[in-house]
């Protein structure tokens, strides 16, 4: 699938803002299933200064400050991308009782070591409440996999999708107990679950499609940045993308922006500025298919 991509993200501020700096992380990602053919990101008004680069995940990073005052800010993405299907094909994934011992005959600690998803991140804790849920999910001799997908789905059952239940600083415990949310909450209580059954599970931020094919039911949290889960599942199976917001393997209808431990690692826009007034911010997403 092609899709042409715009996100644009404001800010309003009630005084003047000065020595504004932000880091973005709105790019989207070049993987073997995916390849950006056109991608610029901008800003309104024009920085004073910019640098892009990569973090240690290998998401794409854009550095941008303004040193003047400023009433108003904004931050765009466009661009085009190709997304390929993604095929799961046959479960070939360890089973849970094998899969410790798999990581630990894993010596590499890079950006990709399933090493670096297993202990709790900054916004995912241990939560006792949330491993006796993981640990209810489970049924003997399971393989990573089917495990993953029945949090995953049991998730989707308790949660309803409430984008004014949360925010983003809202933590996974509180979410779980309301048992409402939106793509965040979902994802970050399914990691610390993965998590606490031993099962490596990151964060994935990025867009979904927002026109729905002809036929099917538009997916929830397609007006927004979206976000997901990916657990690894073994040497056999790798890195497995689970989207639990809509109980569905990430396929063509996602484009992949950036990879973390949690929201931390990856948040769209993070930075500071000398204020004194209040602000408020917005963000919008269009993702089109190209016929």
């Amino acid at each position: 699938m092609l899709y042409d991509i715009r996100l644009t993200l404001a800010y309003d501020y009630a005084s003047p803002a000065e020595a504004s700096r932000t880091l973005l992380r709105i790019l989207p990602r070049d993987l073997d299933r995916q390849e950006v053919l056109e991608g610029v990101v901008t800003a309104d008004p024009p920085a004073s200064w910019r640098q892009e680069g990569t973090d240690f995940f290998g998401n794409h990073t854009v550095e941008m400050t303004h040193e003047f005052s400023l009433t108003q800010l904004s931050f765009t993405f466009t661009g085009r991308v190709r997304r390929d299907e993604t095929d799961a094909g046959l479960d070939l994934s360890t089973t849970l009782a094998e899969l410790a011992t798999e990581i630990e005959a894993i010596d590499s600690i890079g950006a990709d070591s399933p090493h670096h998803f297993l202990a709790p991140s900054p916004r995912v804790p241990h939560e006792p409440e949330i491993a006796a849920f993981a640990r209810a999910c489970l049924k003997p001799d399971m393989t990573t996999l089917a495990a993953a997908q029945a949090v995953a789905a049991a998730l989707h059952e308790r949660f309803e999708f409430d984008p004014t239940a949360t925010d983003a600083t809202t933590a996974p415990i509180v979410a779980f107990r309301n048992r409402r949310g939106v793509c965040q909450d979902m994802s970050h209580v399914m990691i610390a679950a993965l998590r606490e059954i031993g099962i490596p599970a990151g964060y994935v931020s990025g867009f979904l499609r927002t026109v729905p094919p002809k036929g099917q039911e538009r997916l929830e949290g397609a007006d927004a940045m979206h976000a997901w889960v990916r657990c690894w599942c073994g040497h056999e199976m790798g890195w497995i993308e689970i989207d639990p917001t809509n109980d569905m393997l990430a396929g063509a209808d996602h484009v992949t922006v950036a990879f973390g431990r949690d929201y931390s690692d990856v948040a769209p826009a993070r930075g500071s500025l000398r204020t004194a007034g209040a602000h408020v911010s917005g963000h919008g997403v269009d993702v089109v298919p190209v016929d």
